[in-house]
């Protein structure tokens, strides 16, 4: 399975970059105008043109990429035009913080979604099960952004228990306190944003292995009702749940890139809004790659923990 994803990835990968280059090309956007600004109205021509020489810009689009990919399989991602540096060191600088945000956002759903699907299931018709069941419901339709909008006005403006954005306080401080300070806000914001069809996917599961015949058999011999539900009910309904927190992982990206832009977070989404907006072809590329790569390895993960859950799916058995 692994060895399948991995042959599914290289030629995924290419055909993602070549897409990439080839809307840049389709673009209105000019890179040569988006690179002097302001500046362009009052640049001679004979400049403008020397610049296009001199970012590669003359040359026609597949020289382009053929340039980009050559560069890339050694190493060298090319200079990023809109922030004036290396590429490497623009992922590098912006990369450990969106990490940071989606890890913790990733984390909390899956713990959040864990305890109120097993309590929902476990007092099915309840109060409880209606309240959660009704809100997950609810969150399937509400854009992330208008979340975290929603979130910064009740949290950060209405009751100011936590910052609106950044990672460091109106002081500077950037310590340990600070930066989990200013995480909360949008990690739960994250998290909740993926928590309808998590939460909705393990009430379902548990409802179907409560009725199986070992957790008939469980409440026969007079389990308690607690071990019967974390024991017997639980194991069965993880396997349908860690498949479900696979495919969220495309959700769960575009969500890191709306929230940290709504939180003003310093990860990648900024630099991937100002590369489309610039046609920083380079950085581009490598953001979209980086995105694909993720989105590929969280499944990888996600099948790993499936045959550490359940060995018997393993497709050699």
């Amino acid at each position: 399975m692994a060895l399948a994803r991995l042959a599914v990835a290289v030629p995924l990968l290419f055909a993602v970059s070549v897409v990439v280059f080839l809307l840049g090309a389709a673009s209105p956007f000019d890179p040569v105008y988006q690179y002097y600004g302001t500046r362009i109205f009052t640049a001679a021509e004979a400049d403008v043109a020397r610049t296009r020489e001199q970012l590669g810009l003359d040359e026609p689009i597949w020289r382009q990429y053929l340039d980009w990919a050559h560069g890339a399989l050694t190493g060298d991602w090319g200079m990023s035009r809109s922030f004036g540096q290396p590429v490497a060191d623009v992922v590098a600088e912006r990369l450990p913080w969106t990490l940071l945000l989606a890890g913790t956002g990733l984390t909390l759903a899956v713990l959040i979604a864990l305890t109120l699907g097993v309590v929902s299931a476990w007092r099915q018709g309840g109060w409880a099960d209606r309240f959660v069941v009704t809100a997950a419901h609810a969150l399937e339709g509400l854009p992330t952004f208008l979340l975290g909008l929603g979130a910064i006005a009740a949290f950060a403006v209405a009751l100011p228990l936590l910052p609106a954005g950044g990672v460091a306080d109106a002081t500077g401080e950037t310590g340990f306190g600070s930066t989990l300070r200013h995480l909360a806000l949008p990690a739960l914001v994250l998290a909740v944003s993926q928590l309808p069809w998590l939460i909705l996917t393990l009430r379902q599961q548990l409802l179907v292995a409560f009725a199986d015949d070992h957790v008939t058999a469980a409440r026969a011999r007079g389990l308690p009702e607690r071990t019967v539900v974390l024991r017997h009910g639980l194991p069965a309904a993880l396997l349908p749940f860690v498949t479900t927190v696979g495919t969220r992982l495309p959700e769960l990206v575009t969500g890191v890139v709306l929230v940290e832009e709504v939180f003003s977070w310093p990860g990648v989404a900024g630099a991937m809004v100002r590369a489309g907006l610039n046609v920083d072809y380079p950085l581009l590329v490598a953001l979209t790659l980086l995105a694909t790569g993720a989105v590929l390895a969280g499944n990888l993960l996600a099948d790993a923990a499936v045959l550490l859950i359940d060995p018997r799916t393993s497709p050699r058995r």
